[in-house]
Formats: structure tokens, sequence, C-alpha cells
């Protein structure tokens, strides 16, 4: 069986939700969206850094940590947005960091999004 996880993210109209629990793995994906959807303006650094805020939110509404997340797939839209967005992905991990691939890719679902993650975390079976 399948769960969802309730964040308060923004309540997206596409039929998703922002994490879903199953079979032992957390399985997310999270945009540079604030609270009311909107896209956050300030380039690939405040993008990256409200992407990385949703994703500890949705961990931590989860009730786990960081140190949970296996395994990250991080999508940008240009080369050289990936140096920015790894200094600020690496303030929120540590060592033994997540398994992960970085992708360049010609765009997002909004055209105004400059990055994107996706997350799977081990959730301990009580």
């Amino acid at each position: 069986m399948k769960h969802a996880v309730k964040t308060d993210l923004f309540a997206s109209k596409a039929p998703l939700e922002w994490a879903i629990i199953a079979n032992g793995q957390l399985s997310t994906a999270q945009i540079p969206i604030n609270k009311e959807g909107q896209v956050v303006e300030g380039g690939i650094e405040a993008q990256a850094r409200q992407t990385m805020e949703n994703l500890k939110h949705t961990m931590e509404t989860a009730e786990l940590t960081m140190d949970h997340i296996t395994q990250v797939l991080i999508y940008v839209t240009a080369r050289e947005q990936l140096p920015v967005f790894n200094k600020v992905y690496g303030e929120y991990f540590n060592a033994p960091y997540p398994n992960r691939a970085a992708m360049i890719v010609a765009g997002l679902a909004r055209e105004e999004m400059l990055c994107e993650v996706v997350a799977y975390a081990a959730v301990p079976q009580a």
C-alpha cells in the first residue's frame, strides 16, 4: 500500500502528491515554488534554495531527516547553473552523501523554472 505525505506545500491542481511512501521508501519531486504556488524569483541560487527547503520540509513532515535520503536526481536548464545548485545542495547534506545524478534539460514544466529535484529516502520500519 502507498500513502501520501501531507505537507504544507502549495496544493497543486495537477493530479499529484508531493511525496508518497510505499514499500519502505519515500519518493518525492520538488520544484522552486513558494506557498502561493509561484516560482521564486532571483535566479538559480534562489530557486535551488527554495527547492531544497521544500525537500527539507517534506522530509520533516514525513518525520524523516535529510540523512534518510538515498538518491537525488537534479535537473537544471543550463550547465552553468550546476555549480551554483551544488553549492546550495551541499548546505543540506552531510557525508555520506546520497547517490545522485545531475541532468541538463531543455526545459521544465513551468517555463520560468530553472531546477527540479527528485529524491528517494529510506523509511525505517516500525
